[in-house]
């Protein structure tokens, strides 16, 4: 039995959301094919994910020293451990996220930077940092108003490239994406674009 983390990052629904339709149809099309399997959906804009602020900081200070914590820091430093302790129990990522600005919404990351810890999903070494998510395999899910899979837009997309650097700096094989684009830019062809990604993302739920 593989346990899932469904990692959504958008405030609305399947119903206003092509991203959040597409991972939706993705998750249930796996389910299906994977029974046995453990989905454990995070909806980072319900989930209490702490930003690395002050507190943080001098909270993981206070460990190191011995020092006591206070409530606020106790709190936090608590919390962050319990995301990063979920992320690496887990067998599989799907990331499914809007593209905004060019990347995707601040609460995604603010999760991947609760996750990124030494010794958990990373570690150092004399040669610099290793991965040690090494078994573990991941996908992004992503709607795009306009089209960046080609073309001078291309470059600008920073926010699957972003996902994968973190995935490849966690020791995580590789990175497969969905991307649904264009339905702002061509709304006559939004519904046939929607349907095309539900469709590769039940398709790859098969077997991913």
């Amino acid at each position: 039995m593989a346990k899932v983390l469904y990692i959504t990052a958008h405030p609305h629904d399947e119903s206003q959301s092509f991203s959040m339709a597409t991972g939706k149809a993705f998750i249930d099309a796996y389910k299906e094919h994977n029974s046995s399997d453990e989905v454990v959906h995070i909806d980072l804009y319900k989930e209490n994910i702490p930003h690395i602020d002050a507190d943080v900081f001098s909270g993981w200070g206070k460990l190191q020293s011995g020092s006591e914590l206070s409530s606020h820091e106790q709190e936090k430093v608590n919390r962050l451990a319990e995301l990063s302790e979920q992320f690496v129990s887990a067998d599989k990522y799907v990331f499914v996220t809007p593209m905004w600005n060019f990347s995707f919404p601040p609460v995604m990351k603010a999760y991947l930077d609760s996750v990124a810890v030494a010794g958990k999903s990373f570690k150092y070494t004399a040669e610099g940092p290793v991965g040690l998510l090494t078994d573990k395999k991941a996908l992004h899910i992503q709607a795009r108003g306009g089209i960046y899979s080609e073309g001078p837009a291309a470059d600008m997309e920073m926010g699957h490239r972003y996902i994968g650097i973190m995935m490849n700096f966690f020791g995580v094989p590789s990175l497969d994406g969905i991307f649904v684009e264009g339905h702002n830019a061509m709304p006559d062809k939004a519904q046939e674009i929607k349907e095309k990604g539900i469709a590769e993302a039940k398709k790859l739920a098969q077997t991913f």
